[in-house]
Parts: structure tokens; sequence; C-alpha cells
């Protein structure tokens, strides 16, 4: 068997490498999460129940996240579950507002400023951020909890300045941007299918 060059071996030894970090992570998430998890899961039943809504926001791949779990939740996970839209709203898909925002309050008001439009006591924010230090998404827990929502975070590190700001702070274990990435996919996934689950199966 002809061996494989340099190249290809590096490449084979990068992906497999990079699919047990994150499969280690995933599993160190089972004893750091669990509990959290859980607790944010019976937040955002709480507010549903309560006819109340879900707003989330993040930047850069965590304004996609936001997005993704947003949409999961209006339209559906389980193809089996036949189920009203649950409302959630992703604070990060209004480009005139966000760029008004930025120009006129400054780029760090963003989410909050939005928060104090459309909130409403008993709703639930969930903030993404693998630091936990992001001004915006900081600014917007800060304003929640001024207006009684319940706050969220979904965070790496060591939570940042988050960890502290946030009502539940649920925080990947791992120091790499893109495991904490795939962390928060499936804590949201986790958390909305549950929802689901437990509201309509």
């Amino acid at each position: 068997m002809a061996h494989l060059p340099l190249t290809l071996l590096y490449r084979q030894s990068f992906i497999e490498d990079s699919l047990k970090a994150s499969a280690d992570t995933k599993l160190k998430m089972i004893e750091a999460c669990t509990g959290d998890i859980s607790k944010a899961i019976d937040a955002v039943i709480k507010a549903f129940n309560n006819k109340r809504k879900v707003l989330l926001c993040g930047n850069g791949g965590s304004a996609a996240d936001a997005q993704h779990l947003a949409t999961e939740c209006m339209i559906r996970l389980s193809p089996s579950i036949k189920r009203p839209a649950l409302p959630a709203i992703a604070l990060t898909t209004d480009t005139s507002n966000l760029t008004g925002g930025a120009n006129d309050i400054g780029y760090d008001n963003v989410f909050a400023r939005s928060v104090e439009g459309l909130g409403q006591s008993g709703d639930v924010l969930i903030g993404i951020s693998t630091s936990g230090n992001s001004a915006s998404v900081n600014n917007a827990f800060i304003k929640a909890h001024e207006m009684g929502i319940t706050t969220v975070a979904l965070l790496g590190n060591e939570g940042g300045a988050s960890r502290s700001l946030a009502d539940i702070a649920i925080i990947i274990p791992s120091t790499d941007t893109q495991r904490i990435q795939e962390g928060h996919i499936t804590v949201g996934h986790i958390i909305f299918q549950e929802v689901e689950q437990e509201m309509f199966e």
C-alpha cells in the first residue's frame, strides 16, 4: 500500500484529534452542565406556560446560534410532535435596528435596547458568548434584570463577566472557541427539544 503524503497524514490526524476533542468536551459537559441545563428548561417552560417568550442574542457565530435556536423554537425540532409555534425572537436579525443602534447609541447597547423595546416581565433572555465578556450581551442581561426577565447565559472558559450577571449560567468546560460553540448548539437543542417534549408530547 502506498504511503500517504505528509499533508494527508497531518490532515487525517487533525480531523481525528478534532473529533476526539469535541467528544471529550461533550463528556465533560455531563458533569459540568446538566444541572444548569435543567434549570434553563424549567425557566423556558414557565415562560411559555405564562404566555411569555424567549429572546436570544449573541455576536458572530453566537448570533448565528441565536437565530438557529429561535427557529427551532418557533418551528419545531421533532417532526413527530405536532405543536403550535413557541414565541422566540433572535435579536440579531434586524440589520436596520443593529446598524442604527450601533450608530446612534453604540453597539454595546443594541441588544439592551431591543430587550427594552420587546421584553416583558416573565420572559427569558438567552445570551450566548464564548468568552462571557461581550459588552452587548452583558448590557442586555443588566437591562433584563431591571425588567424582571429571567436570564440564561451560554458561556465558555470560566464564564467571564456574564457568569455573575445571569440567573442561570451554562459554562462549556473548554477554552477552545470551536468546542465551546459546538457545546452551545448542543445545549440549545437539548433545552428546546425537552421543552417541546414536556409541553406537547
